[in-house]
């Protein structure tokens, strides 16, 4: 599975491409799409929906992380990131890639173990999780990478609940112990 991981930015939009087996992931690319001294917001867009669509001809990314928004204290850079994740959303898309959005909370909770670890604490776990030498040099682009490894762990538990899930019924067997469980949590987050 070949994800690319988007953090949306109204100056700089972090991005890293990922790939795994479903037990193993490493890093293909990471950096940062910045915009110039003075540059108008639509211009600013224009650039990175450019840059985003370069990305995806490039790596043929198959899923996309993007980090959901947060409520900033100024309404304004609120309504600007929101519109960059729109644009990013609209380049995947039109891409036809598989669209993935997790909260900056469940991101960190993922990545270092708590929601509430600090930036320095990510960068870290990026590094250790895909066994790099340093920390991308663009804190932007570690935060998409983050976003990426989240979508890979939720990923491929998706994907083995689903597997049991077939496998009991094709097979016929009665679902026992470990995949009664998982199947009955998956149901019950179904049907609500």
């Amino acid at each position: 599975m070949r994800i690319l991981g988007i953090d949306p930015g109204s100056e700089i939009t972090g991005w890293g491409v990922i790939e795994g087996d479903g037990r193993r992931y490493g890093l293909l690319e990471c950096g940062a799409i910045r915009a110039f001294a003075g540059q108008k917001f639509p211009s600013r867009l224009l650039r990175i929906a450019n840059a985003l669509e370069d990305i995806i001809e490039r790596y043929h990314p198959e899923a996309c992380a993007i980090e959901d928004g947060f409520l900033a204290t100024n309404v304004k850079v609120t309504l600007k990131l929101g519109q960059v994740r729109g644009v990013a959303m609209l380049v995947a898309e039109r891409a036809a890639l598989d669209i993935h959005e997790y909260s900056p909370r469940l991101v960190k909770q993922t990545v270092v173990g708590h929601g509430n670890a600090e930036k320095f604490q990510v960068q870290q776990m990026v590094k250790t999780l895909l066994a790099l030498s340093s920390v991308p040099e663009s804190p932007d682009a570690a935060d998409a990478l983050a976003v990426a490894i989240c979508h890979f762990h939720h990923a491929c538990f998706a994907n083995r609940i689903l597997a049991s899930q077939i496998d009991a019924k094709t097979t016929g067997g009665k679902m026992t112990g470990r995949k009664l469980l998982i199947s009955d949590l998956t149901r019950r987050r179904v049907s609500r």
